[in-house]
């Protein structure tokens, strides 16, 4: 239903991030997130009797305040006017974007390491910084991913976004040493990963594992689905499933490195597929 709205119908590039004033912009986003989330959470009670956690009150303070924290992530932005003020033109654009995903790395984690501090710190370590066993199945993962991406690359909705990193190309470029920006860009792209993983299957799977069992991986797949809908369906659609694979491996492992491994590892596969595919495009 989710996907449907919003590749039919427009539900977050007409409604939500086009909201005018910041607390309907927060309000929304919050909703987004919040309603496919609980339902997910609710509807399992209909089918599997062995559900209680809705008596945990702990239960109840994740389901309410999870979308909120993530709202605020993709609605915080005070360091905007500072960037605004020291830079201009298309070299304002690149500390724009890096800046923000380093910020909103630490706007996401902060509320995080609270109820972590509160919560589960007597538990076990800060929400799945635990070293995993081997990473072979990880980067086998990384290996079946390829020619997926590979054929995702010749696909126009694919290069509309992909790579990001096509943005600093119209910035001049004196000489080779101010070709660091690219790796700058791709590096702070690569660590706004962290904070998605340590949210999604550190925080919501390993905080919620303990309350809900296994009965939490879908609802936090379908959360995860909900922050992707701003991208090509495709990937919208796959992000569920891909969600739920890593908030398996999480649940199993209490580790969130494979999935940053995996996550990261696609993310940057998806830069080269791009360039790629544009450079091929431009062959034909």
């Amino acid at each position: 239903m989710l996907i449907y709205l919003n590749y039919w119908h427009g539900l977050e590039r007409k409604y939500i991030a086009s909201a005018t004033s910041k607390v309907s912009r927060f309000s929304w986003y919050y909703l987004l997130y919040f309603i496919p989330f609980a339902s997910a959470f609710f509807f399992q009670l209909l089918f599997f009797k062995d559900c209680s956690y809705y008596k945990d009150g702990w239960f109840w303070t994740i389901l309410i305040l999870a979308p909120a924290f993530f709202s605020f992530r993709v609605n915080f932005d005070w360091q905007q006017n500072w960037i605004i003020s020291k830079w201009t033109g298309l070299e304002r654009v690149f500390y724009l974007y890096s800046i923000n995903w380093v910020v909103r790395v630490i706007v996401l984690l902060i509320p995080v390491y609270f109820v972590w501090l509160i919560k589960d710190k007597g538990t076990q370590p800060f929400y799945g910084a635990v070293p995993l066993d081997s990473l072979k199945p990880y980067l086998l993962m990384l290996l079946i991913m390829v020619p997926l991406i590979a054929l995702a690359s010749t696909q126009n909705d694919f290069l509309q976004v992909y790579p990001k990193a096509t943005l600093l190309n119209k910035i001049p470029s004196d000489n080779w040493v101010d070709k660091w920006r690219y790796v700058v860009f791709e590096l702070c792209y690569g660590f706004d990963f962290v904070s998605i993983e340590f949210f999604f299957r550190g925080f919501l799977i390993l905080a919620l594992m303990r309350i809900c069992g296994m009965h939490c991986i879908i609802p936090v797949a379908c959360f995860y689905c909900a922050i992707h809908l701003g991208k090509p369906m495709g990937e919208a659609i796959s992000s569920f499933f891909g969600g739920t694979l890593l908030g398996i491996v999480a649940y199993n492992t209490g580790s969130v490195w494979a999935g940053l491994i995996v996550h990261l590892g696609i993310a940057w596969m998806m830069e080269i597929g791009g360039w790629l595919g544009i450079l091929f495009s431009k062959v034909k």
